[in-house]
């Protein structure tokens, strides 16, 4: 992902302007990465290193959506929906 994408991704998940660091963005964020790790592990089989960061990714994920569904699940339908990600029960 390069600054510009990274950008992009920010404007449209932010809060407010310069906000990088709320459940919205640093979901979007790892959703991004994870579907472009997704796609090379798909090419590099044997690549186990990476597996295992992609797995460390989705758990941080999985951690950020149940704490943003904890705190305000309004948000957190708009952003399963946005992001076309599985909700939890």
């Amino acid at each position: 992902m390069d600054k510009a994408q990274r950008e992009a991704i920010v404007a449209k998940f932010a809060r407010k302007p310069g906000d990088t660091g709320s459940p919205e963005v640093q979901v979007a964020l790892l959703t991004s990465r994870i579907i472009e790790l997704t796609a090379h592990l798909k090419a590099n089989p044997k690549d186990h290193s990476t597996r295992r960061g992609l797995l460390a990714m989705v758990a941080l994920r999985k951690k950020q959506l149940a704490y943003l569904m904890r705190e305000d699940y309004a948000k957190y339908i708009e952003l399963t929906d946005a992001l076309s990600i599985r909700r939890t029960k």
